[in-house]
């Protein structure tokens, strides 16, 4: 007969395992989001500026679209512009590329990156995710371990960090150069 903790123990990983899964799908979803609402603004521009084309110019050499037509789909360009970069939401992590901020990261994957530059600075190695609780000052319970696993794993995925070896984790070379500046 089972135990109850052991029950209870399964029941956590598969409710971690269901959050994972919807961080995902979250992920994704924001990612096609970014595109779309960019494929959107590149739509409203190329109208403004065909209007801009073929408004005509009235003798003062004043472009009429330019009072009116480009105005509204330059506003609506920018109040879209204006809104918070899907990259800051909670979960998102967007794969790195050079010249990639560290501020585009959540706060808790910043502190995993922070820590993790600390000790390539020490040239102290990798780090477990049990360490990186410890050294958060976390409780080291498998709760809180396997959340930053999963931010790891997230950040191993997307580029960010490099595991070597099974649950060993480390800055990628690029990244580690950038020390969190963004240059």
């Amino acid at each position: 007969m089972p135990s109850v903790v052991g029950l209870l123990e399964q029941r956590e990983v598969a409710a971690r395992r269901r959050v994972d899964g919807l961080r995902e799908e979250a992920d994704r979803i924001q990612a096609e989001l970014a595109v779309a609402e960019r494929e959107w603004q590149e739509w409203a521009i190329a109208r403004s500026r065909v209007g801009e084309v073929l408004t005509p110019v009235d003798e003062s050499g004043q472009d009429h679209a330019q009072s009116d037509g480009t105005a509204s789909a330059m506003r609506q360009v920018e109040e879209t512009s204006s809104a918070p970069p899907a990259a800051k939401s909670k979960s998102q992590v967007p794969v790195w590329r050079e010249g990639l901020a560290w501020s585009v990261l959540s706060v808790d994957y910043q502190r995993i990156l922070q820590v993790l530059a600390g000790r390539a600075r020490l040239r102290q190695g990798p780090l477990t995710c049990q360490e990186m609780a410890a050294a958060f000052g976390m409780d080291v319970v498998p709760a809180k371990v396997e959340a930053l696993r999963s931010k790891a794993k997230r950040l191993v995925a997307r580029g960010w960090l490099a595991e070597r070896q099974p649950g060993q984790f480390t800055l990628v070379d690029a990244v580690a150069s950038q020390s969190g500046d963004g240059s």
